[in-house]
Parts: C-alpha cells; structure tokens; sequence
C-alpha cells in the first residue's frame, strides 16, 4: 500500500492507543507481523508549548529502529499549530503523520478537538491542508462514521480530506456516540472506500485473522487495523501474517504468553524507567493473562506487584503452577 512516497508492507496496523501504543508495544508487534504501528495521540498545541526536557513528550516520541513503520498521530484543532508541529517533528523519524479526527474522550471532544472535528468539517479541512503543506511526510487521518446515528458523514468528510491533502484514511466503523460499544458498520468503510482514491484502511471489530480477511472482502479497503484485540495479544499480527501466507497459525503457548508479558515489562522500564513501568504493566498483564486458567486470582495478585522483580517472580510461580497441573 502506497501512501504518498512511502510503500507500507501487506497485513494489519496497530491503530493508535492512547496508554497503549507506545514503543514498546508496536515494537512487540511489529515483530509478530504488523505491516506499521500509528503511534499514541500527542497534543500538537503541548508538544509546542512544552518544556524542552519534558519526560512524557521523550516517551511519546520515542521510536524504536527495530519496530517498522511508524505514523505519528498528532491531535488539535488549529491549523497552524498542527501545522508548525509537522515541521519541527519533520526530522524525529515517524514515516508519516496521523490527525485524530476519532477519539470519543469527552476531555479531548470537550476541547473542540478528536471526533468533535467530524462536525466541523471545513476546519478538519483546513487542518489537513496546512499539515500536507508544511512537510513532505504523508499526512493521514483517522476519523469515525460520524457523530451520532443522526450525522453520519464519513463519506462527504472522506472526499473533503482527499481533496485538502490527506494521502490516507482510516475509519472507525462506529460514531463518537457509540464510543466502543455496539458493532462495527462495516458499510461505511466500504462506502468511503468507493469514495475517494487515496489508501481507506478499516478498523473496528477485527478480532482474528478470519475478520481481518472478511472486512477486506465485504469493504474493499487497502488494510485493516487493529486496536483493542491486539491488548496482551501481538499475536493476533502473526495469525493474519500467516493466513496472508497460507500458513498454520499456533497460538502462543501459557510459557510464551507469560515470557513475551516478561519481555514486554523490560522494555516498558527502558521506556519509562524501574519505577513507572511495573505500574503501567499492570493493565498490560492482566491482558496477556486472559483467558488462563485461574486468571481472575492472578489478576488479584498483579495489582499488588510494585517492581521487576515481584513481577518475574508472580509470573513465574504461576506458569510453574500451570505446568504441574497440566499432564
């Protein structure tokens, strides 16, 4: 898939999550297959205005040289604030730059700003347009079906951003109302695909390999990306990596489930140091853990873990216990 001067490999994104998407994680799946990583929002009008050795901007401009591709999704709503942020992060590294026209937060859509912008179609407009202007870098957005039931405009705001420069979309199949809940409509990623020429990647409800496939077929869209079935689950890129190559796809074993957890807290703490990172991986950790057996117990017992080594320790004495119940 080629968006602007760049080719993007075949097979699923890691979309943009805020408290998810950081280094760490896309580097994780981008080793399990995903063809490019979108990294978490940053605020435009905060990276401009912070202070030069602000820790939280370091963290969310952090990239990896082994995690692939990676877009940088920048939210605000003042064209050249958007603007003179593109110019001075020309240089950081990211393949290209995402606008966040779907975020559903009301602390962002209070501001004016994430999917609010979908009622503001002319200024989402002009956003776009400033943005493509002042880098060579693509410039993408992501956006929703709409508002509410009531405003879905997906199709027209898709036509607008094409014409003010955006060299690919993506599109969330569910409007702000619905936040994550309810089912995707997959309809409108089809429509705006038949819409607008640039790349149309989808996302939303693509839980397995067989969904990444069937949103492809029922949409036509250039790509799928994955978001919340991809929490505590890099996995689910090699199951689609494999069924794109006509391979059998293993799930991952309890001790590569609990290893990968392992490996994904050391390089959380390179990220964000030996105190921060056990605390942020809890909410990781109780992901890789899903479905166990006596998950709900270990669940319990992570969120007392407060170092490293607590966690190896917890981590371990469970899979001991898995693998001495197990014949």
């Amino acid at each position: 898939m080629r968006i602007g001067s760049i080719c993007l490999p075949e097979g699923a994104a890691l979309a943009p999550m805020a408290g998810v998407s950081d280094r760490s994680m896309r580097r994780l799946c981008h080793e399990m297959g995903a063809a490019f990583c979108v990294s978490e929002m940053m605020s435009a009008k905060g990276f401009l205005y912070a202070p030069r050795d602000c820790r939280a901007t370091r963290e969310l401009l952090a990239l990896d040289p082994d995690e692939g591709p990676v877009g940088l999704q920048l939210f605000g709503r003042e064209p050249a604030l958007m603007a003179e942020a593109v110019c001075r992060l020309e240089d950081a590294g990211f393949a290209f730059f995402d606008v966040n026209m779907g975020c559903p937060a009301h602390k962002i859509v209070g501001n004016g700003e994430g999917s609010a912008l979908m009622r503001e179609p002319e200024l989402a407009g002009r956003i776009v347009s400033a943005m493509a202007r002042a880098t060579k870098k693509p410039v993408t957005v992501k956006i929703r079906a709409g508002w509410d039931a009531g405003s879905v405009n997906a199709v027209e705001l898709a036509r607008r951003l094409e014409d003010c420069g955006a060299a690919m979309l993506t599109v969330h199949g569910r409007t702000r109302e619905q936040q994550y809940q309810g089912q995707a409509d997959w309809g409108i990623i089809r429509r705006v695909r038949q819409s607008v020429s640039i790349p149309v990647v989808g996302n939303g409800d693509v839980r397995s390999a067989q969904d990444e496939r069937r949103m492809r077929e029922e949409t036509g869209c250039d790509g799928c990306a994955v978001g919340r079935a991809a929490q505590g689950n890099p996995w689910i890129f090699r199951e689609i990596a494999c069924a794109y190559r006509g391979e059998a796809y293993c799930p991952p074993t309890p001790r590569e489930r609990i290893e990968t957890a392992l490996r994904h807290a050391r390089l959380l703490c390179g990220l964000k140091g030996e105190r921060a990172a056990p605390l942020e991986m809890r909410k990781h950790l109780a992901w890789y853990m899903q479905g166990m057996r006596g998950c709900s117990r270990l669940r319990l017992q992570i969120q007392q873990v407060s170092t490293m080594e607590g966690m190896q320790e917890l981590l371990y004495g469970y899979l001991k216990e898995l693998e001495e119940e197990t014949p």
